[in-house]
């Protein structure tokens, strides 16, 4: 579908990182005056992060990406979006007729609509959660002064704002046709009155905008950054003084990926640890992960990617699988499998034999329970954190490392709740494929026709102490006591 062409919309083709927009390059006088008057309040508040903006300028993404990175933090992060609570009181969308500010009747669905999403966001927050964030236009001062006097005045919570800005036209142009592709506003809509539609819509939004930059919130005290052209036009902030809202700052920072993001997933090969059924180690791959390995690279080849990078993990197995792959190689310590600590090398069944309690702590609980010198599944999300902020700045990266790491970083890009990660299947020689498509990443499975173990294992039934060594190894996979298979 083609971008419609967007009238009155000022932009630049210009992708430079060093060159910022004049009208954003230094703090306003006013700002200034209002930081005197800043309003202590609670360091240990919880947060609600706000966007600002005009429709396609990245808010929902960007949103979307926060509430992730929160969540592996172990933050508790949720986005409430004002669009899907308006879509709940009117649906199917009819027109640009309804963002007009004239038109009283859908104003006040619309402001309905933000007032849900504001209570909701609230509960959440009173509820014992860190982090709310709020993804909306809210393009008046009056209505982010609503949004302030309840969470601050009211109820002592923090508040953040961010606005998003788009000075490049051909990104702003790639955005618009994402919301074209995916809105379900445009769903059931033909292609040349969705592009009128939105474009008349991005109008009347435009006649209402106040930015912040320009004095439409300078009034209240609290911390703002303005992120212009997804981050790779640079981040103005002002008044960000706390500990949630340096770790915000820190993150949109960083530019990511936007539209067009695809990234290539693969365990290593067959291992022949995995033949005898053992756990971890730095075993070579077996005869059939040999030729994975061939497969592999033969497959990833015949794709051309431009610019594609491997990444790899410290041990042999992966280095092994990804060799043949034209493209550069990086090892990344973090990609390396969980560690077993004392449990490193053993079969489940030898696992159960010698340390039946950690066994049963483990069935218990697989998110939290840390292997006795080793780690939990929470420790690898962890270590993850900053491979995963660089990894959403990359495109046609091909990651080739291990099942549990494999689980962390496909439950952080699928948003799999945490407690669901543990048991994400990432068979043997398959390869996975993430598209970023609009918000979220659409999922695609390659299995190459190569014979291998399964190493898969569900949770028993029976977790309990008292559990006879059958029930605790009912759910053991398959494998062998030799390597001649």
């Amino acid at each position: 579908m083609a971008p419609p062409q967007l009238n009155n919309e000022s932009g630049s083709s210009n992708n430079s990182c060093s060159k910022m927009p004049t009208q954003y390059s230094a703090a306003k006088a006013t700002y200034t005056n209002a930081t005197a008057v800043y309003k202590p309040y609670r360091q240990f508040a919880p947060l609600l992060v706000i966007f600002v903006g005009l429709p396609a300028r990245g808010k929902s993404l960007l949103a979307r990406r926060l509430a992730r990175h929160f969540n592996i933090c172990s933050e508790e992060a949720k986005v409430f979006d004002v669009t899907e609570y308006r879509r709940k009181l009117l649906f199917p969308y009819a027109s640009h007729e309804m963002f007009r500010a004239d038109n009283v009747e859908a104003l006040r669905v619309r402001q309905q609509s933000v007032r849900d999403a504001m209570n909701d966001a609230a509960k959440w927050l009173r509820d014992g959660h860190s982090i709310a964030i709020l993804d909306g236009p809210n393009v008046t001062k009056a209505q982010r002064q609503e949004v302030y006097d309840l969470f601050v005045e009211q109820l002592n919570f923090r508040v953040m704002f961010i606005e998003c800005v788009c000075e490049n036209k051909e990104m702003l142009e790639r955005n618009v046709k994402d919301i074209l592709i995916h809105s379900p506003d445009y769903r059931d809509m033909g292609t040349e009155k969705a592009c009128t539609d939105l474009r008349l819509k991005l109008t009347h939004y435009k006649a209402q905008y106040e930015s912040l930059e320009h004095g439409g919130y300078t009034e209240v005290p609290c911390a703002t950054a303005t992120v212009i052209d997804g981050g790779l036009g640079g981040v103005v902030a002002h008044g960000v003084k706390g500990i949630k809202e340096a770790s915000v700052l820190s993150y949109i920072t960083i530019p990511k990926v936007t539209n067009q993001q695809v990234l290539y997933f693969s365990r290593h090969g067959e291992s022949e640890y995995n033949v005898l059924g053992r756990i971890g180690g730095d075993a070579n791959l077996s005869p059939r992960g040999k030729k994975y390995a061939i497969a592999l690279a033969r497959h990833v080849n015949a794709l051309g990617l431009r610019g594609l990078q491997v990444w790899t993990s410290r041990l042999r197995r992966t280095q092994a699988t990804a060799a043949g792959v034209n493209a550069p190689k990086q090892i990344i310590p973090e990609l390396n499998e969980i560690d077993a600590g004392i449990c490193e090398g053993l079969t489940y069944e030898e696992l159960q034999d010698q340390y039946p309690i950690e066994f049963c702590e483990r069935d218990k609980n697989k998110l939290d329970y840390r292997y006795p010198r080793g780690e939990s599944y929470v420790d690898v999300l962890k270590r993850l954190q900053p491979m995963l902020q660089v990894l959403e700045s990359e495109t046609n990266v091909l990651i080739v490392s291990h099942q549990a790491v494999l689980r962390c970083v496909l439950g952080y890009f699928l948003d799999v709740p945490h407690e669901k990660i543990p048991y994400i299947k990432v068979p043997l020689h398959t390869i996975i494929k993430l598209t970023l498509e609009g918000h979220s990443y659409r999922m695609e499975t390659i299995k190459m026709p190569i014979d291998c173990v399964d190493t898969t294992r569900e949770k028993p039934l029976n977790c309990s102490p008292t559990r006879t060594a059958a029930e605790a190894l009912q759910t053991v996979p398959q494998h062998f006591e030799t390597l001649s298979i």
